[in-house]
C-alpha cells in the first residue's frame, strides 16, 4: 500500500494526515499549534511542520502542503525572511489597496486583469504597504512567496539555489497572477512595489511535482487552503461550500473564470485546472469564541445557551465585525449588538445573536455568488464551528437551503493528500476517494430566516451604509 501525506498549515495550527493513496483512508494524523497574530515569523510555520511530521512520514511516498492563502513572505537573496510574514487578516494595507485600485484605472480594470479587486488581504496591497512603510526592507526583497510556497520550498531543502514553486490555486490569490490568462502580471508587481521586481515562484500544473525532500519523498505542487478543501470534499455541481474557520469563506467550483468589479468575489483558480469564485469574511468562528468569552462560558457551552433563545434572538442583531471586515469592505469597523431592551439583554439571546450574525454575514456572501448566476442546490458546511448542530440548523434557516455537514475531518489536509496521490500516480484526473458521509439539515418552512436577514440588513445599512 502506497502512503501519501497532506499538510494543512492554517492560521492557528499545522495539521498532518497520512493516507492510503488508493482510498484516502486516514491512517495517521497530528496537530501542532501556530503563534497568534496577524504577522508571524515564517520559521514558526517550519518548526510546527517539522514537529508535526516527526515520525509521521515513515513509508510516505509523496507529500503536499496546503496553507492559509494571501500571506506575504518576503525573502532576501539568501532565502532569509526580510521581516515577519503579513497574513491575510492583517488590515494595515487597506489604504494601499484603495490607492492601487485608483492608480490602475479602477475596479473593473483590476477585475479584468486578475479576476479580483485588491483589498487589504491581497499580497499585491501588502507589497505597496511594505514599499511605503518599510522601504529599507523593501530594498532587500529578492523573492516574494506565499505561505504554502515557503513550506513546500522548505521541504525541498529551502536553500537559495532551489527555486520556490506555487500552483495556480494559490497564485490566483495574490492580485498579480491572472487565472484567465495563466500568467503573472509583472506590471502590477512593479506598480505595487514602486518599481521593484522581486522574483516570483514558478507556477506548477495541478498534478506537477515541485521536487523531492532530501530523503527522496515526492513533493507535489501544493495549493491554498480553500482549493485544497474543495479537492478534499470532491465538490459536485450545485455545491457551495461555507467554511466556518477563523475566517469565513463561501465558494463553488466553476468551469469559467470570474471577474467581479465590486471586489467582493475573488476570481480564484482551483487545484484541478478549473476555477473557484470565492467570497471571504474576516470573522467567522472567532465570533463564537469571542461571545463565549464575553459571557464567561466555554465555547462548547455556547450552543446549549443559545438553544434557550428563539429564532431572531428576541430582537437582538449582531453585526459581527469584531476584527474589522473584508466583506463588506469595512477594515476599521467594530462589532455592534443592536436592539437591546430590558427583556432581551440576557445571555441566551446574546449567544444566539452571535450565531445568527455570523451566518447572516455569510448569507450575504452567498448572495454575491448567486448574483453572478450561481444556483446552489445545497450548502456544504465545514470548519470548526460546523460541528455544532444548532449552527447547522440556523444555517439552513438563514440560507434557506439544505445544509449538508460532512463528518468532522481535516478536509484541507485531506485535499492536499489527494493532490499528492494524484501527482504520485501521474494520471489525468485525481484519484477517486470515498465521498465523505454527511448529515443533511433541510431548510425549514415559515420564512423566519428571511425576517432575521431583513433585520440584519436594516441594521447594517443604518450603521455602515452598505
Amino acid at each position: 500500500m502506497m502512503l501519501v501525506a497532506g499538510v494543512d498549515s492554517s492560521t492557528q495550527s499545522c495539521k498532518v494526515v497520512v493516507c492510503a493513496s488508493d482510498t484516502g483512508e486516514i491512517l495517521r494524523h497530528r496537530k501542532m499549534p501556530h503563534p497568534d497574530g496577524t504577522e508571524v515569523p515564517p520559521g514558526a510555520w517550519s518548526e510546527a511542520l517539522a514537529a508535526a511530521c516527526d515520525g509521521m512520514l515513515d513509508g510516505v511516498a509523496a507529500i503536499a502542503v496546503a496553507s492559509q492563502q494571501q500571506g506575504m513572505v518576503a525573502l532576501d537573496a539568501a532565502g532569509r525572511p526580510v521581516r515577519d510574514a503579513l497574513l491575510w487578516n492583517d488590515t494595515r494595507s487597506a489604504s494601499a489597496a484603495a490607492d492601487l485600485v485608483s492608480e490602475f484605472g479602477g475596479a473593473q480594470a483590476w477585475a479584468d486583469a486578475v479576476g479580483s479587486v485588491p483589498l487589504a488581504a491581497h499580497p499585491v496591497a501588502k507589497l505597496r504597504w511594505l514599499a511605503d512603510h518599510e522601504p529599507r526592507n523593501a530594498d532587500r526583497v529578492a523573492r516574494v512567496v506565499l505561505p504554502h510556497d515557503y513550506l513546500s520550498w522548505q521541504l525541498r531543502g529551502g536553500t537559495a539555489d532551489i527555486e520556490p514553486t506555487t500552483d495556480r490555486g494559490d497564485a490566483s490569490s495574490t492580485g498579480y497572477w491572472s487565472p484567465a490568462d495563466g500568467r503573472y502580471r509583472e506590471d502590477l508587481v512593479a506598480l505595487a512595489f514602486r518599481g521593484r521586481q522581486p522574483r516570483l515562484p514558478r507556477v506548477l500544473g495541478p498534478a506537477e511535482a515541485a521536487g523531492h525532500t532530501p530523503e527522496g519523498v515526492l513533493v507535489a505542487a501544493g495549493t491554498g487552503d480553500n482549493p485544497a478543501a474543495a479537492l478534499g470534499l470532491g465538490l459536485c455541481d450545485g455545491d457551495v461550500v461555507v467554511s466556518l474557520g477563523t475566517s469565513g469563506t463561501v465558494y463553488t467550483r466553476s468551469r469559467r473564470p470570474s471577474a467581479d468589479p465590486t471586489g467582493a468575489i475573488n476570481g480564484f483558480a482551483d487545484a484541478t485546472g478549473a476555477f473557484l469564485p470565492l467570497v471571504c469574511t474576516l470573522n467567522a468562528a472567532r465570533i463564537l469564541a469571542g461571545t463565549a468569552a464575553g459571557l464567561g462560558v466555554e465555547v462548547t457551552a455556547l450552543e446549549q445557551l443559545a438553544r434557550q433563545s428563539i429564532p431572531g434572538s428576541a430582537g437582538l442583531t449582531l453585526l459581527p465585525y469584531l476584527t474589522g471586515e473584508r466583506t463588506p469592505n469595512l477594515p476599521a469597523a467594530t462589532g455592534t449588538l443592536h436592539g437591546l431592551t430590558m427583556d432581551n439583554i440576557l445571555p441566551r439571546h446574546v449567544a444566539r445573536a452571535a450565531i445568527e450574525g455570523m451566518l447572516c454575514n455569510l448569507a450575504d456572501s452567498l448572495d454575491r455568488l448567486r448574483a453572478t448566476g450561481v444556483e446552489p442546490s445545497r450548502v456544504l458546511l465545514i470548519g470548526g464551528a460546523a460541528a455544532s448542530r444548532l449552527v447547522a440548523e440556523i444555517a439552513a434557516q438563514i440560507f434557506d437551503l439544505t445544509v449538508a455537514v460532512p463528518q468532522p475531518q481535516e478536509y484541507v489536509a485531506l485535499g492536499a493528500a489527494r493532490q499528492a496521490a494524484w501527482t504520485l500516480a501521474g494520471t489525468d484526473e485525481p484519484p477517486v476517494w470515498a465521498t465523505p458521509a454527511m448529515v443533511e439539515v433541510p431548510a425549514p418552512a415559515g420564512g423566519t430566516g428571511r425576517d432575521i436577514r431583513d433585520r440584519y440588513a436594516t441594521v447594517r445599512k443604518l450603521l455602515h451604509h452598505q
